[in-house]
């Protein structure tokens, strides 16, 4: 094994090209020779996977056609080249034909045995030894792995754009088809630096540069779904709509530990979404603990904001009793019933899976364990809110089946400030900004909401 390196090389580089030719082919690209006298007599490329056959590795190849050529399947007096440290099976093999010596080139820290993880052909006691030689050409050889893997993972991403955090769990896309009322389908995020790979089902339907974009935002245990029956009205008036499911809820991503879901998290996301897609004119449609989050929001974007609209959204210490037992069933209960929580004494019908879809597995349920704890997390409502809070309290009951849709002169009589930076500029504050709190989101309020949140002529 103390040849000339050129002549090594040469070989090598034969051993190369039927790499090349493997790596063509979408194979591992792994080139082996097989040479005698000065001849290559085997020549073999990696190959498992065209031929489905586990043991086509370019070494086995190279020995098959070595031995047809010389008609005995013992090739004494060959050596064979290599581009990568052989494993354990092609090792055996090269002991068993009896081949002189084996010349590699870049070394295989995970499988190679011929010195890095096992050393085959270092026992003693083997009745033939085959004579090692490594690293021969072994820059270009780890080159050629090292660019056909990077291209492997560049494919793969692209087929796989949001590929699935091993700290968090994805819902079947299956799981939330043919829901009643819910035609739309998410834009998928995985880019905002919050987000640290998860993937965000984000609803975003309307013109861009529409006159009002509403930002709903849900609480939990719903999604994005709460909104079915508000979405037509707002589109139909030419308006924007964008509906984002918090991770954790409805279609996006989970994270598998209740202690990744923070308050500040789920602000500084929501922050960085409305900086991505450039929302302005914005109107907050924000229910439960999502009006919480968005005028955390709209307190740190304020000139992208032109109002809220919020629903059932409550002071922590104000927040009823019956529902703060609510939060803390569903954080200790693994079987606790989403569906029913929701439909509160309703019949759902057909709707029941679509709120039950999130949550179907108890190992999906960490942001439910997490959220009385996000609860606490959660930004006060501003204190201009507060301020007013006895005033509209009578809003904030819960509205009797079949009631009327609030009339647009009711919304106007219920605005209250909602960024306490405006304070100052009350009248500004009156003509251009709006906030009204109502009890629920039931059909037919969109139509008075668009009326009451029509941008303002220009002056």
């Amino acid at each position: 094994m103390n040849s000339d390196n050129s002549r090594h090389e040469a070989f090598m580089r034969q051993a190369l090209q039927q790499a090349r030719l493997a790596a063509a082919d979408g194979e591992v690209p792994v080139g082996a020779v097989v040479v005698k006298d000065g001849q290559v007599i085997g020549r073999g490329r990696n190959s498992p996977l065209t031929t489905l056959d586990p043991t086509a590795h370019a070494e086995m190849l190279a020995l098959r056609e070595a031995a047809q050529v010389l008609g005995n399947y013992r090739l004494e007096g060959c050596t064979l080249y290599v581009t990568l440290e052989p494993c354990a099976m092609c090792s055996g093999a090269m002991l068993h034909a009896r081949v002189d010596g084996v010349v590699y080139g870049a070394a295989e820290p995970k499988t190679g045995a011929a010195g890095s993880v096992l050393n085959v052909f270092g026992y003693p006691e083997i009745n033939h030894q085959t004579r090692v030689l490594r690293g021969v050409l072994q820059d270009e050889c780890a080159a050629l792995l090292a660019a056909f893997f990077q291209q492997r993972r560049k494919e793969k991403k692209a087929q796989q754009p949001h590929p699935l955090q091993d700290w968090a769990l994805r819902n079947p896309d299956a799981a939330f088809e043919h829901l009643p009322g819910w035609p739309w389908q998410p834009q998928w995020r995985s880019d905002l630096p919050a987000l640290k790979g998860l993937r965000l089902a984000v609803v975003d339907e309307g013109p861009a540069a529409a006159p009002r974009t509403w930002l709903c935002l849900h609480g939990s245990p719903g999604w994005g779904y709460a909104f079915r029956r508000l979405l037509p009205d707002l589109l139909a008036a030419g308006h924007r709509v964008v509906v984002p499911d918090l991770p954790g809820f409805g279609r996006s991503d989970q994270p598998k530990k209740e202690l990744q879901h923070a308050a500040a998290w789920h602000v500084q996301l929501l922050a960085e979404l409305v900086q991505a897609l450039d929302l302005q004119q914005v109107v907050l449609l924000g229910q439960g603990d999502g009006g919480r989050l968005g005028l955390a929001v709209a307190q740190s974007m304020e000139p992208r904001f032109a109002g809220a609209w919020l629903a059932d959204v409550w002071p922590l210490a104000e927040q009823p009793e019956r529902r703060r037992q609510w939060f803390e069933q569903a954080a200790r209960k693994p079987s606790w019933d989403v569906a029913k929580a929701m439909a509160q004494g309703r019949s759902l019908g057909a709707e029941a899976g679509a709120w039950n879809a999130p949550f179907a597995q108890s190992g999906h349920r960490a942001a439910l364990k997490a959220w009385p704890r996000v609860q606490a997390e959660l930004p006060e409502l501003p204190a201009p809110l507060l301020m007013r809070w006895a005033s509209v309290r009578k809003l904030w009951l819960q509205a009797p089946a079949g009631a009327e849709p609030v009339p647009a002169a009711q919304w106007q009589a219920a605005w209250l400030q909602a960024l306490p930076q405006l304070a100052q500029h009350a009248e500004v504050w009156r003509q251009t900004q709006h906030v009204s709190l109502v009890p629920a989101l039931p059909e037919g309020n969109a139509a008075a909401a668009v009326e009451y949140f029509a941008p303002l002529p220009a002056a």
